[in-house]
């Protein structure tokens, strides 16, 4: 059955729809030899292309495992695949794919450490970039300045940033020593550099800022900054699930009885 062409890319792992959008816009991709178009559909015979390289898709009952991974992400690496100026990339220290590639799910500015996703199923990450979704992203920041009463209520409340009204969804004072405190603060949207534009509206400076939480999934202790792990079980199926998909088969095939588990209280972190 025909679906749109951005679906097939992204359940092709080439990339996310928005991504897929933008390159058809571009002129990037052409189906049997001529630019594709906006909303155009196909069977998945056709012969596709993305920058001159043809897609292939294997039969649904052959599709590998999707594959979703965490990265620690250390300061100064840039979320692009390349970079003109020679900076290291989140990408250079990825896993290689034997198909498809890896889709970055949102991004942190170069300045910023903590958790990233990464997958090879373009149509997950469309979801969990969607600003429908509303997934929590969760920070452990150190701000330079001791905000007043009146601003942590603004950030509670709501500022206005030029693109618009935001606010912390979570807002927790963590303590701190001289003219450094620690909050820990979450936000349900994904606009760019929104942490450090929140502070800044109430006249206070971000020093240090850590994401450690997006939707379900959290950055785990013992993860050290630049590595990565492969998300599986029911944490992959509990990703899926937050953003309203279900888990492809490949995932829940085969799949042990689940047992209860014990959830041991949730600790209190700050970047090393």
């Amino acid at each position: 059955m025909p679906e749109r062409l951005q679906k097939w890319l992204a359940t092709a792992g080439v990339g996310s729809r928005r991504q897929v959008d933008a390159w058809i816009a571009e002129g990037r991709v052409r189906v049997n030899g001529k630019p594709a178009v906006p909303g155009q559909k196909v069977s998945g015979t056709e012969r596709i292309m993305v920058d001159g390289r043809v897609i292939a898709v294997l039969a649904p009952r052959h599709q590998p495992k999707p594959r979703v991974i965490l990265y620690h992400k250390p300061v100064g690496e840039v979320c692009t695949r390349t970079d003109p100026e020679g900076r290291p990339t989140v990408f250079d220290a990825l896993p290689k794919l034997g198909r498809g590639r890896w889709v970055i799910v949102g991004r942190l500015d170069i300045d910023t450490s903590g958790l990233l996703l990464f997958t090879t199923d373009g149509t997950l990450a469309n979801a969990l970039m969607h600003p429908s979704g509303e997934l929590v992203r969760e920070y452990a920041v150190r701000v330079h300045g001791r905000a007043a009463p009146d601003d942590l209520r603004c950030l509670r409340e709501g500022v206005e940033l030029e693109d618009g009204p935001a606010r912390f969804e979570l807002l927790e004072e963590e303590g701190g020593e001289g003219a450094n405190r620690w909050y820990r603060v979450s936000v349900a949207e994904g606009r760019n550099r929104i942490v450090r534009r929140l502070w800044e509206a109430v006249g206070c400076q971000v020093a240090r800022l850590m994401r450690v939480r997006f939707g379900p999934v959290e950055l785990p202790r013992h993860l050290p900054r630049g590595r990565w792990r492969d998300i599986q079980g029911r944490e992959l199926e509990e990703l899926y699930v937050a953003v309203g998909l279900a888990a492809p088969e490949a995932i829940t095939a085969n799949k042990p009885e689940k047992r209860p588990r014990k959830v041991a209280p949730r600790r209190r972190r700050r970047p090393e």
